[in-house]
């Protein structure tokens, strides 16, 4: 399973997939998209992860059978179950300990952490999504966030393929925006560079951080 030291490419929590290409085991299914292949971190790296684990015995802490899961989503680690529950914009990433079974209740683990209230949200989706209730969804990134992730991959794309910030710029954001002002001292231009600069890190291993929700200290 993926943890913060591996290398900065997303690992499935699997040791393998059953199928078979040239003789090599996957720890994905090759045939799928990368946006439609189950991506799952060890909960230490993702709070969006909801930890299950087995009920206490005791009668005072409530606790339920978790609902009908997906086994197709399913990827057994060393250190327990990761699997999702629902799909889109509604799925919740679990991970069930050793000592856990969805056949039996469980209750949610909530480390008092500097991730805690990214994990009670999670918990909170998990919560709503098992009791028939609309599934909120995932606050970590917000609409401004994610226009500018885009923007960052455009950037990046184009200054692989060796275009000039002016070009990627007007790719951007339109040659017309660009044509109205002098390139050289344009805020645009600030902008584009920061874009490449930004997505190099991200694509360097800063994507890391997209899993942690911004919040004030």
């Amino acid at each position: 399973m993926p943890k913060a030291s591996d290398p900065p490419l997303p690992p499935s929590a699997s040791p393998c997939w059953c199928g078979r290409a040239g003789g090599c085991a996957f720890a994905i299914d090759p045939s799928l998209a990368a946006t439609n292949a189950p991506v799952f971190w060890t909960p230490d790296v993702d709070p969006g992860t909801v930890i299950l684990t087995a009920a206490p015995p005791s009668p005072s802490v409530e606790s339920a059978v978790p609902p009908d899961l997906d086994a197709n989503t399913a990827r057994d680690g060393a250190d327990g179950l990761s699997i999702v529950q629902g799909r889109g914009a509604n799925a919740v990433r679990l991970f069930l300990t050793t000592d856990a079974s969805p056949a039996n209740p469980v209750v949610a683990l909530v480390p008092l952490g500097a991730d805690g209230l990214d994990r009670i949200d999670a918990v909170t989706r998990l919560w709503r999504a098992v009791n028939g209730r609309k599934v909120p969804i995932d606050g970590r990134l917000t609409k401004q966030q994610r226009r500018r992730l885009r923007r960052m991959l455009q950037a990046v794309d184009g200054h692989t393929e060796g275009a000039s910030y002016r070009e990627i710029a007007e790719a951007i954001f339109g040659a017309a925006r660009i044509a109205d002002a002098s390139w050289k001292t344009s805020a645009l231009r600030d902008v584009t560079i920061d874009l490449v600069k930004d997505g190099l890190a991200l694509i360097a291993g800063g994507y890391r951080a997209l899993l942690r929700r911004r919040r004030r200290q």
